[in-house]
């Protein structure tokens, strides 16, 4: 089969690494790729948003398989092109047509899917111009934390957690009456805040069946101790000491299964990954969002552990035969320390030379935010490499990790040091 992958970031890569582990695999294509990606596959230079442009590249190089990445394709309608379009019927895309997509595009709508079908989740309200009296109203019966989410999406920057009420007011104002998330805060969602330790669960679907695949532990915040501004992740561990069997058990009934099905009671025809960004709350998992794709950088440690052949599940979806696949997991723990350039989440300068690569051994390097000038690995974002190592557990996964991470040298480099600090403090062990 000839794959394309559209992206550009650590997700991409492990996607395609993985992908390129398949036998059934015959070409693998990136687009537009980094130079990670250039190492298992074929970097194409496309725009994601040029649906034309990527149906006729598909169409020339004999593409079977489009697998998206990133979460604004789908949203905009990418899945939905393809299958209006007779001649490009034969082209499977992994990832879910636009109604699907409001999953992850309109947290009004998925507050609204999840009261519906008793989906357990915060309690909310959601504000736009209209009813702003209702919704300063609505924060004060609230007790602090107050949490403001921008209902579209805001490239990960639209949810802000307040301990004031008058700043909660503040924000929601600005939020809504000066587009502070630009389009995506027209409509603001209010959620009560939910104390507990998160976990990302991932499945993959047809619409009908599903298989779920490891779990994952992020750190979103940019300082040690889950301090400072939120970023796009820092890091990942998978397995999940608290994630296990009666607790997934309550993921599978209370959630995964009461999604599916809601999905399908609503008419949505819904094929990709399902990801449920959850939180343990004395026990028992409550989801905080969907993602209508795979995280990052969850993905680096969840498709590592995947001992499966992703091609082949991918190959289920598009022959509607997935409930006949197999999913088989490494019983490895896997960990991801993230790279990031000097002074990101905020301004940070890219072109930075990135040295040491080809001394790692004991990691797979997947690459973020990187750039190819003149034979020169550089950095070009925010987030730059993603190391991830393998371990019976996750302090010896995490000392190759860091190990890994400590032979790469460009400019400004940082990493947070201690991952997994909330999963091991208490003794907890894979």
């Amino acid at each position: 089969m000839n794959v394309l992958v559209l992206g550009s970031g650590g997700r991409e890569h492990a996607i395609s690494w993985k992908l390129a582990q398949s036998s059934q695999l015959n070409k693998l294509f990136i687009a537009p790729g980094n130079p990670g990606t250039g190492l298992v596959g074929e970097n194409v230079d496309l725009d994601l948003k040029d649906f034309s442009g990527v149906a006729k590249f598909a169409l020339d190089n004999s593409v079977n398989i489009i697998v998206v990445g990133p979460e604004d394709p789908l949203v905009l309608g990418i899945h939905d092109y393809f299958s209006d379009r007779d001649d490009l019927s034969g082209i499977t895309v992994i990832g879910p047509k636009k109604e699907g997509a409001q999953i992850e595009g309109s947290k009004d709508f998925s507050k609204a899917f999840m009261m519906k079908y008793n989906i357990p989740t915060a309690k909310y309200k959601s504000v736009n111009k209209e009813n702003l009296e209702n919704g300063y109203a609505h924060l004060e019966k609230m007790k602090a934390p107050y949490v403001l989410k921008a209902d579209g999406l805001a490239a990960g920057k639209g949810v802000l957690i307040l301990d004031s009420l008058e700043e909660a007011k503040r924000e929601l104002t600005t939020m809504i009456t000066e587009a502070k998330f630009g389009a995506a805060s027209r409509t603001v969602v209010i959620e009560e805040f939910l104390s507990g330790i998160e976990v990302s669960v991932f499945v993959i679907t047809d619409g009908k069946s599903y298989k779920i695949l490891p779990e994952a532990k992020d750190y979103k915040r940019i300082g040690e101790g889950d301090t400072g501004l939120n970023t796009g992740g820092m890091g990942a561990i998978s397995p999940v000491p608290f994630a296990n069997r009666d607790f997934m058990d309550k993921v599978d009934n209370q959630v995964i299964i009461p999604t599916i099905k809601g999905l399908r009671a609503e008419g949505i025809e819904y094929s990709g990954f399902i990801f449920f960004g959850l939180i343990n709350v004395k026990g028992d998992p409550y989801v905080i969002e969907y993602n209508c794709r795979l995280g990052d950088p969850e993905t680096e440690v969840v498709l590592p552990r995947l001992k499966s052949d992703l091609l082949d599940l991918f190959d289920g979806i598009a022959s509607g035969t997935l409930s006949e696949r197999d999913v088989q997991i490494d019983p490895r723990t896997a960990t991801t320390v993230m790279m990031v350039s000097g002074g990101y989440p905020e301004s940070y300068e890219k072109g930075k030379t990135i040295k040491g690569l080809s001394g790692v051994e004991d990691s797979i390097v997947f690459h973020a935010g990187t750039s190819n000038k003149d034979g020169l690995i550089q950095t070009s974002g925010g987030r730059v490499l993603a190391v991830t190592s393998y371990g019976k557990d996750i302090e010896t996964a995490l000392k190759k990790s860091y190990n890994s991470a400590g032979k790469i040298q460009f400019d400004g480099s940082y990493y947070r040091s201690d991952l997994g600090f909330d999963l091991v403090k208490k003794g907890q062990k894979t």
